[in-house]
């Protein structure tokens, strides 16, 4: 066993954010993790190694893990090896690494799925900390440190490896870089998430936390990681982030189409799920004193969409009846203005506040006067084609109000790009 002045010595070398100094009162009141561990005789840290099929890299990997733990770790610890379903001989090799060092242990799933080992591991572990990390050890274990401490000061709930930080030195290719990005870009668009890297194989968290997540975890994949981060974040719970250095492995087995697929699917699941409230997210906020993530947090894409093309056919029947209406004393171009004119300004007002959820009369005059400048655009497309129409051919009115639906599909897909990545985006609105 390690004295207190050993694990003091670790939290200060590894502790990333505030000084302790700084702490809340309500982060004094806290129980010591480690110290609990040690009266109770548990490990503080489990840390727990999924595999499948990793007859090749197992015993290599684990005992360079036992290795650099016993040097670096200042509490007891476990290696639990997670086995779902292995074919080979990786099944024998985990149980002779269990027999010969004392900090390892093993356990057998007859089913596949990284989220499934993780879960079953998780909620049987009595250790205050749970992490995993991929097998093949792509990630620099000198980042363990700095992932742990944050949960064992009780100063976090959660903490993540992140491949995509500016500080993070990363070895892989192009495409799954590429990848990578897309997907966390997706992530942030369809679900609002705020975190930077949902897929590193290399996540902590605290055991309390995990008790009340876990059974609202449905993913037994692939999505397991992304699935408990989003249902953290949206619950209020602290997220730590650490840069890691990371090589890609090049013999990595990952199917990338069916784990994409199965993300999407995640992703329309867990949208269905927040739409219509069936997760308890209030009480789990409730329970570790956080709020509820959810001001100031913009809507999905997803939502988005869904009001502005509710907003877009309101507006687009409101143009076609001032615009009949207009056409009766005055020509295509003036009746094609008043109405455009009319409607972009309700249409701005009304995706203001609620598609993109701002509130207030700060910027609105801004905001309108940028309205208008995509109005404008919007204006140039349907006045160009009814330019051409009327050049080219001699249209009866029905084949001119085809030529303006068709002229203002496309001038709506340019307003939601433009109102969305410039005029309401998120980055001005917390600037402002």
């Amino acid at each position: 066993m390690l004295g207190t002045s050993r694990a003091g010595r670790f939290m200060s070398m590894t502790h990333t954010e505030s000084p302790l100094s700084a702490a809340s009162e309500e982060r004094e009141t806290r129980p010591d993790i480690a110290e609990i561990a040690l009266r109770d005789g548990v490990p503080v840290l489990d840390l727990v190694v999924p595999v499948y099929n990793e007859e090749k890299d197992l015993e290599s990997s684990v005992r360079r893990l036992h290795a650099y733990l016993s040097r670096k770790l200042p509490y007891r610890y476990r290696i639990t090896i997670a086995d779902n379903a292995s074919i080979d001989r990786t099944p024998k090799i985990a149980q002779r690494l269990a027999q010969e060092l004392h900090e390892v242990t093993s356990t057998r799933l007859e089913q596949k799925g990284r989220g499934r080992a993780l879960h079953a591991v998780w909620s049987a572990s009595d250790a205050p900390v749970l992490a995993y990390l991929d097998v093949d050890l792509s990630t620099d274990l000198d980042a363990l440190g700095p992932l742990i401490a944050p949960l064992v000061s009780g100063h976090s709930d959660l903490a993540i490896g992140s491949r995509l930080s500016r500080s993070s030195n990363v070895v892989r290719g192009a495409k799954r870089e590429f990848i990578s990005r897309c997907y966390n870009l997706l992530l942030r668009g369809t679900l609002s998430a705020r975190f930077s890297d949902a897929q590193c194989g290399f996540k902590a968290i605290r055991a309390d936390v995990a008790r009340r997540l876990l059974p609202m975890v449905a993913d037994t994949g692939w999505f397991f990681d992304t699935e408990l981060l989003v249902l953290a974040e949206r619950s209020g719970l602290r997220i730590h982030e650490v840069p890691v250095d990371w090589v890609d492995d090049p013999d990595s087995r990952v199917d990338i189409v069916a784990t994409a697929l199965a993300d999407l699917k995640g992703m329309w699941r867990l949208t269905r799920s927040f739409a219509s409230g069936r997760l308890p997210l209030d009480r789990i906020a409730g329970r570790f004193g956080r709020q509820r993530a959810t001001e100031g947090v913009p809507p999905s894409l997803l939502r988005q969409l869904v009001r502005f093309s509710c907003i877009g056919v309101l507006s687009t029947a409101a143009y076609l009846v001032l615009y009949l209406i207009f056409r009766a004393g005055m020509n295509a171009q003036i009746a094609n203005f008043l109405a455009l004119l009319l409607t972009a300004i309700a249409n701005t007002a009304a995706n203001r506040r609620l598609t993109f959820r701002v509130r207030g009369r700060a910027n609105l005059g801004r905001h309108q006067f940028e309205g208008l400048m995509v109005f404008a655009l919007g204006f140039a497309l349907t006045s160009g084609a009814l330019w051409a129409l009327h050049h080219y051919t001699h249209p009866s009115q029905t084949t001119e109000l085809a030529v303006l639906v068709l002229a203002n599909l496309v001038a709506t897909v340019l307003r939601f790009v433009l109102l969305r990545g410039w005029v309401f985006h998120p980055r001005r609105q917390r600037s402002a």
